[in-house]
């Protein structure tokens, strides 16, 4: 293709490479609207016309990285040797901390596979896996919260009709189904490794999971999570308190978590559904308004007039400048920051983001990616946030800058 175009035309047809090699002979193969986007950021800072003219043109923040003075192939190749064995995170434009983050994830499997390899069998006189499985099944039954009140809260909200509450109604539902499940495998482990009844392969991978501290696969579905067993215990225990105190009360949340929320794109549609209805317009003509708010979450008193206050995201890939109300370069060391509360405002007819606007993807967990399963729906909103004045949005692109929902630990 570089040769057809180049050698056909006398100027350069900059737009029709880029839309044949980004575009369709790399972007054929990306089926992620997020990564074509940082495809097609990286070919506009490479396919320009200071790319022939400038004297060793910059590919990246890093030094070494530049296009090499005319020559012969081997003056290239030699070139190329001169390059570094293991690329630096600035050659992608990526922050020095995901070099840290990739570390970490790879030490994290290199730990997860030595568990999975270590003997059935205690050595020694210590204390027996039967034994610990048994203490902590019963510290997690001890600890395991009651099953909300369905009945008693649909008789509650019979008479308000806020799509809000269909919301809170299934979520109770596949809450209530969860800890069915949890106590019921939690008793049925204890009574198999006393002997009172026979271990299924369920109850086997149970023990095995929950001896060495991972999530057990009869517990994942109600929604995704990459935390460890403890961590996923306390965070279960925050969303029941949350939706507890939501049915027992009616009142909703002045400030929604919406890492809460098994089915968060449910929520949304039905804060959208509230806007539609409250403004009588249809649902198909709003979209999203972000603000970030500028005070601490005490001093939000009262709820907005539309929409709802979001806590509890963090922000991957940069950090955030409170003050100015806009991305900047994270701290080292600062993997994730976490995000003041946003309010998601639906708007009629909104018009498109403005110049110095990043579009920040909202994933369920760090994991973007994944093929089937619930990997494939990590996704959950993009969120307009303030590019700032020192970089571009395609700063951040290039940075990998998202929101999470939820961590890995």
């Amino acid at each position: 293709l570089l040769s057809l175009y180049l050698d056909e035309y006398a100027d350069t047809p900059w737009e029709a490479l880029k839309y044949l090699i980004a575009g369709v002979n790399y972007g054929g193969h990306v089926t992620d609207d997020w990564d074509r986007r940082l495809l097609l950021t990286y070919i506009d800072d490479v396919f320009c016309d200071e790319a022939l003219t400038a004297e060793q043109f910059r590919l990246s923040a890093a030094p070494q990285y530049y296009i090499p003075p005319d020559g012969d192939l081997a003056s290239y190749g030699n070139f190329a040797n001169t390059l570094p064995a293991v690329d630096p995170p600035e050659a992608f434009g990526q922050h020095p901390n995901a070099d840290t983050s990739s570390m970490i994830r790879e030490t994290r499997t290199l730990l997860d596979t030595l568990v999975s390899l270590q003997p059935a069998k205690a050595a020694g006189s210590g204390v027996s896996r039967e034994d610990k499985v048994l203490e902590l099944a019963a510290d997690m039954l001890a600890r395991l919260p009651q099953c909300i009140d369905e009945e008693a809260t649909a008789k509650l909200l019979r008479d308000d009709p806020n799509p809000l509450n269909v919301v809170l109604l299934q979520e109770i539902a596949r809450y209530n189904m969860l800890l069915r499940t949890m106590r019921a495998s939690l008793e049925d482990l204890q009574k198999g490794i006393r002997g009172l009844v026979v271990m299924s392969s369920d109850l086997e991978t149970t023990f095995t999971c929950i001896h060495n501290g991972q999530l057990p696969p009869m517990w994942a579905g109600t929604y995704p999570s990459q935390k460890p067993l403890a961590a996923w215990m306390r965070d279960l225990i925050e969303r029941i308190s949350m939706f507890a105190a939501w049915a027992q009360t009616g009142r909703q949340p002045l400030l929604f978590w919406m890492s809460a929320f098994t089915f968060p794109t449910g929520f949304l549609t039905a804060v959208l559904q509230n806007a539609a209805r409250n403004n009588s317009v249809s649902i198909d003509v709003l979209s999203w308004d972000f603000t970030v708010m500028t005070v601490d979450d005490v001093n939000i008193v009262e709820a907005p007039k539309d929409g709802v206050y979001i806590r509890g995201l963090f922000l991957e890939g940069a950090g955030w400048d409170k003050k100015a109300g806009c991305l900047t370069e994270p701290s080292p060391m600062q993997l994730v920051c976490p995000m003041p509360t946003i309010l998601f405002k639906p708007v009629e007819n909104k018009k498109p983001a403005r110049k110095g606007v990043y579009q920040a993807p909202c994933y369920y967990y760090p994991n973007r990616a994944g093929e089937g399963g619930a990997a494939a729906w990590s996704f959950v909103i993009a969120v307009d946030l303030k590019a700032g004045a020192v970089a571009s949005p395609d700063h951040w692109v290039k940075r990998g800058t998202a929101l999470l929902m939820s961590l890995e630990s």
